[in-house]
């Protein structure tokens, strides 16, 4: 697939890399951790504006372990990580967030929708009220009307909504992508994650301009699954990260069993997950799968995304045609 004319020549990279693929062709973990290695530092090579998404979530962090260590092997810069509020996450999120990206000395860009934001502060909404169409900016009415084709007056401020998520994630993250002159978003979505990005490519083309500011999206580990993911964070991430982590890797089974006297604080891992969270959504729509941590649960025989809410989940594919991750 080539690049439209609207968007930089100066790209070289293969759109179809990836096609057909599974989890199943990197077999091991040193595949896996090679292939987004290479993906990786294509990625800071070719983009000249580039952007991580994180999300303080598992997968975004493990994206922008790779960075790190692909940007400090070969000499490129770290990208702004670009953070989405959408005003619903837990506190714990933004308290990680805050934490890692001082720790690690990271530039973070809060992508808002502030029209929206500003609606709810100004009338003290909570999560689950209505807000009115007719109550916002041009620009939100034309999304809401002209390309959701919602008719109704009004619409929930809830995250995991038709409306909510588009306005409050995807609206907010083009309009920064557009702002900053964004070639390249790289991003921590995993093929066996959700059915909707089971045919993602490593590099995958967004540049209908009419739809989003066009950009691509480098995506260096959808051939993860989820207990990759985990082994990844304890026997490579948290090692080569944290000071006094055994560095052959040691796996807790709870906040209270990590070695060497280290703390949860210390350890780069949501406390979500420790508490038994296997995906982070919005504070009101997403539940905790189990008591025991995320990586000690059974994920060969349960879903990941089942604490997250179900209507946003078989939106999914809609939603990412209008520019979801």
């Amino acid at each position: 697939m080539a690049a439209t004319d609207a968007f930089p020549e100066y790209l070289d990279v293969d759109y179809a890399d990836g096609e057909g693929e599974t989890p199943a062709d990197y077999p091991g973990i040193q595949d896996k951790i090679e292939k987004a290695i290479e993906v990786t530092r294509i990625g800071l090579e070719q983009y000249r504006n580039p952007v991580v998404m994180w999300t303080g979530g598992k997968d975004s962090t493990l994206t922008l372990y790779f960075i790190a260590e692909v940007a400090e092997e070969f000499g490129y810069e770290v990208p702004p990580a670009v953070f989405i509020d959408h005003f619903q996450h837990f506190d714990a999120i933004h308290d990680f967030v805050d934490r890692w990206a001082d720790a690690w000395d990271l530039e973070v860009v809060y992508a808002r929708n502030e029209d929206v934001g500003a609606y709810v502060d100004e009338h003290g909404l909570e999560p689950g009220d209505d807000i009115p169409v007719d109550a916002l900016s041009e620009h939100n009415q034309h999304h809401i009307r002209n390309i959701l084709e919602y008719e109704e007056d009004t619409f929930p401020f809830l995250l995991d909504t038709y409306v909510g998520n588009h306005l409050l994630k995807t609206v907010a993250l083009n309009a920064t992508l557009e702002e900053r002159g964004v070639d390249g978003v790289i991003s921590g979505v995993r093929w066996d994650e959700q059915e909707a990005r089971a045919d993602e490519t490593f590099f995958s083309p967004r540049h209908d301009a009419d739809v989003y500011p066009p950009h691509d999206r480098i995506q260096p580990i959808l051939q993860f699954a989820e207990p990759d993911v985990w082994e990844a964070f304890w026997y490579y991430v948290v090692p080569d990260t944290v000071e006094g982590f055994p560095a052959d890797g040691y796996v807790p089974e709870s906040a209270e069993d990590l070695p060497n006297g280290l703390t949860q604080d210390d350890i780069p891992v949501s406390p979500k997950y420790f508490a038994g969270f296997r995906s982070l959504g919005s504070e009101v729509s997403t539940e905790k799968s189990a008591d025991q941590p995320a990586w000690l649960q059974d994920m060969a025989n349960t879903t990941e995304r089942a604490g997250r809410a179900q209507d946003k989940e078989d939106l999914m594919e809609r939603l990412r045609d209008l520019g979801y991750m």
